[in-house]
């Protein structure tokens, strides 16, 4: 595989600022190219918003500090696979995120076992194990989803990327979400807006989606 270091910008040449996208690129194409220190400037530049974002998840300060510092290390293992170095910082969030996710269910996981156990009081609300869907309702949800995301194929791909995105979080990280894309945190949503119009035109033309689903 061919890896142009000089296809990108060098970071701040010329007294041009180029954006952390773009210094996320070039640090992977020096990185690959056998420079392993070029890494170092992109981790002390991008952990704090990879922290934010997994802090943004639910997850806990001391557990954050061990789901970044996975992240950094997936992307040593997947350095050379990374096909496009233009996404490694969404590459980065989007990983952090996931792992963030992980985290968060194991921990509602262990708190759902502790809760079986048995106890003085059996009708205690926290004894009680969390209800899960029906088969005839997971059902209905699996389909909801396979027609959402179809729907969403269907958007311009910056809609498409964007409530991508978006749909990651319960709150969404607008920094975050900034720095991925290279939209700024003032248009982010207006921007939605427009795309969930979009989005909605499309799943009433199909007329086989329920937004109360």
């Amino acid at each position: 595989m061919t890896r142009p270091t000089d296809a990108l910008p060098e970071p701040n040449v010329d007294g041009v600022e180029t954006s952390l996208g773009d210094r996320a690129a070039h640090a992977l194409l020096e990185y690959r190219a056998g420079r392993q220190h070029a890494l170092g400037e992109l981790i002390r530049e991008a952990t704090p918003l990879l922290w934010h974002t997994v802090r943004a998840q639910g997850v806990d300060r001391q557990e954050a500090d061990d789901v970044v510092q996975h992240t950094w290390a997936a992307l040593v293992k997947h350095a050379n696979t990374i096909t496009e170095p233009h996404a490694v910082l969404k590459w980065l969030l989007v990983t952090a995120r996931r792992a963030a996710w992980e985290a968060v269910r194991k921990t509602r996981d262990d708190a759902r076992r502790r809760a079986d156990l048995p106890d003085d009081s059996p009708d205690h609300p926290a004894s009680l194990p969390a209800k899960d869907p029906t088969p005839d309702v997971r059902v209905l949800q699996d389909e909801r989803d396979r027609i959402l995301w179809g729907a969403m194929a269907r958007l311009p791909k910056r809609c498409e990327e964007l409530l991508r995105l978006v749909s990651l979080a319960d709150r969404p990280d607008y920094r975050a979400i900034s720095a991925a894309i290279g939209m700024p945190m003032g248009s982010i949503g207006s921007t939605r807006g427009r795309c969930l119009a979009k989005l909605r035109t499309i799943l009433d033309e199909q007329g086989d989606f329920s937004w109360t689903t």
